[in-house]
């Protein structure tokens, strides 16, 4: 995308009420866009909306309830005009031992994580594909290359997110729709509550991720680092194999840091809000 392109361009963002995807709707407004905010939390949601000002609106949104995501994309259309980009931001990352995870809780990502971002991306190209215009933002994460211990599930989802995506980029060649996925590092928001720092792993901000989502946006890159050292390491790192790889990630501790987070006292409330955000996922799997 050109830089000017995102003025006037309708943008519309799952999980936008709090952390990367607040911050991304801030960046987006900036840039010029309509915003349209869509988030379980809709008062949350609409204060976000409202510190935003401009063109941003704030709906309710469940993205496991497929059908009312359909509706959501609906309404922002008929609200704001056809909407030029989706960011499918919306994601939950539940810390524990695979032997630990109940049922309900891999059903919860996999409905999260990934069904969704599947269901909005179908959606997304039906729109734009007419079109011959439009893109789309999935969030992945640096676990989508990478497994640690104590998120396998999440891994196994983000994972997932950039596979159907580098699958959707050779469908989508030649319609003029385009799609970028995102592998933020760990972001200090409420999804990495108890993970410790260290000099050699740091968490960004969620405003560090809205600016690459924004800059990889306009300039069209199929794979968005943040920070783009990333992805410069993982293609050096590549012909070494998983041996010195594995020997990196003990080395900087990043083993431990995910591990650690699972007994931390600060991930309790945050367990709590992501056990409770999946209703569909959970009525589904009550009926089998």
């Amino acid at each position: 995308m050109a830089r000017a392109e995102l003025r006037g361009k309708v943008v519309a963002i799952t999980g936008g009420a709090r952390g990367i995807g607040a911050a991304t709707a801030a960046a987006m407004r900036r840039a010029g866009a309509k915003v349209a905010i869509g988030d379980l939390d809709l008062d949350l949601a609409t204060q976000t909306a409202a510190s935003l000002g401009g063109d941003t609106t704030a709906l309710a949104l469940d993205v496991t309830d497929l059908p009312g995501f359909t509706r959501f994309l609906d309404e922002v259309e008929q609200r704001l005009g056809p909407i030029d980009v989706l960011i499918n931001n919306a994601g939950i990352m539940p810390v524990n031992l695979l032997l630990d995870e109940s049922p309900q809780t891999t059903a919860r990502q996999l409905a999260i994580n990934l069904h969704a971002v599947i269901h909005g991306t179908r959606e997304a190209v039906r729109r734009m594909q007419p079109r011959g215009s439009g893109h789309i933002v999935n969030v992945s994460s640096a676990l989508g290359k990478t497994g640690m211990p104590a998120v396998a599930t999440y891994c196994g989802t983000k994972f997932g997110v950039l596979g159907f995506s580098d699958a959707v980029r050779h469908e989508l060649k030649g319609t003029g729709v385009g799609i970028s996925v995102v592998l933020p590092g760990m972001v200090r928001t409420e999804l990495t509550a108890g993970l410790p720092e260290s000099r050699l792993v740091k968490l960004l901000t969620p405003e560090d991720v809205a600016n690459g989502i924004v800059a990889g946006a306009r300039a069209g890159r199929f794979e968005i680092h943040v920070p783009r050292l990333n992805g410069w390491m993982e293609r050096f790192m590549r012909p070494f194999g998983q041996r010195v790889g594995d020997r990196l990630i003990t080395l900087v501790g990043a083993d431990r840091m995910v591990l650690e987070a699972s007994h931390a006292q600060e991930r309790r409330a945050y367990e709590a809000r992501a056990a409770a955000s999946a209703p569909g996922a959970e009525i589904e799997e009550a009926t089998r």
